[in-house]
């Protein structure tokens, strides 16, 4: 009778997220949804297409691109390196990218991990009319040539895309390889995530790569990259339901990062006034028990919400521009109990 119960429930799950997910099927830009109950897939199912134009279906191998997400990895290669005693999160960040103004002298790589630096958005820096993509390294001359901040560095915060370029040169510089390369070999390969990279024009092809799409006048248009989608430190890293359930398990163990730097990277290191965001940790919003972060780029919307103490993720994966999948992770998360 229990084992009937527990089927017919399982059952009534799938259905509702189902029929929640409907408007992803068909020929339209897709979904990929994962539910992990106990390191183990509760849910995981595909919906729609990644790619229209050749009818090409998502699957839970298709790679996705992360957008925010990535900071979470981002910030994982900082906390390697301080593993490593290459750096501290104390350093100034002009140690280590010495062409950024006086203006930032007292920045520090923990700012940068926090939100906390006061930096320019560096999109706000772009010249009009620039059609070529800009890259991280970038984003340091367009900082190099504005000697303000938007506060006093550790004063305030708002969330920066800029920092977190920052940090992926940073990473290079620490570690003297490319943070593509650095990611590969200290990340991505460890934990056996071979379908996870951060996307290089010259690098290696995402095999089963989504493409992104925006509604237009009632029409689906592709619309996969924009001038910032080079960027790879704030939002570069593609990656699949299949290889964002390893690195689920990498927060529960020892296996990528020490107990002390899991702990820091989920505590909460400045108030925010964003909804669900009471706090903002290094690469992870927090709120009460859930950890989480969302991804926005043109034509992705993602989302990765954690319950540790309930041993739960969800993680909802689109390649379209809306609606945003927030509320609908929620939503199935609490289908197995799951609240903040």
């Amino acid at each position: 009778m229990l084992m009937a119960t527990g089927e017919a429930g399982a059952a009534s799950r799938d259905a509702t997220i189902d029929a929640w997910m409907r408007d992803y099927g068909g020929d339209a830009p897709g979904a990929s949804v994962l539910v992990l109950e106990n390191g183990k897939p509760a849910f995981e199912r595909s919906y729609g297409m990644a790619e229209r134009e050749t009818g090409r279906h998502a699957t839970p191998a298709t790679q996705y691109r992360l957008a925010s997400i990535s900071k979470q990895f981002t910030a994982a290669c900082v906390l390697l390196l301080m593993e490593d005693g290459v750096l501290t999160l104390d350093d100034p960040v002009r140690r280590w990218l010495p062409t950024l103004p006086a203006s930032a002298d007292a920045v520090t790589l923990r700012h940068l991990l926090s939100h906390t630096s006061g930096l320019i958005d560096y999109e706000d820096l772009i010249p009009d009319g620039q059609t070529g993509q800009v890259h991280d390294a970038d984003v340091l001359r367009l900082l190099a040539r504005e000697d303000r901040l938007y506060f006093a560095s550790g004063s305030g915060y708002r969330y920066s895309n800029s920092g977190y370029a920052l940090l992926a040169l940073v990473v290079e510089r620490a570690s003297g390889k490319r943070f593509a390369e650095f990611l590969h070999a200290r990340v991505f390969s460890p934990l056996g995530m071979t379908q996870t990279l951060a996307r290089e024009d010259d690098g290696p092809a995402v095999a089963s790569r989504a493409y992104g799409y925006s509604l237009v006048d009632g029409q689906w248009r592709r619309t996969d990259q924009s001038t910032t989608s080079a960027v790879l430190g704030d939002g570069g890293i593609y990656s699949s339901l299949t290889d964002l359930a390893r690195w689920d398990a990498a927060w529960y163990d020892e296996r990528l990062l020490s107990a002390a730097s899991r702990a820091l990277a989920v505590r909460p290191a400045t108030a925010t006034t964003e909804t669900d965001v009471a706090h903002y940790g290094f690469g992870w919003r927090l709120q009460g028990r859930m950890r989480w972060h969302s991804g926005e780029s043109i034509g992705f919307r993602n989302v990765l919400l954690r319950f540790p103490d309930r041993h739960l993720t969800v993680v909802v994966l689109t390649n379209r521009d809306g609606p945003e999948p927030y509320p609908l992770a929620r939503r199935i998360a609490a289908l197995w109990g799951a609240e903040p």
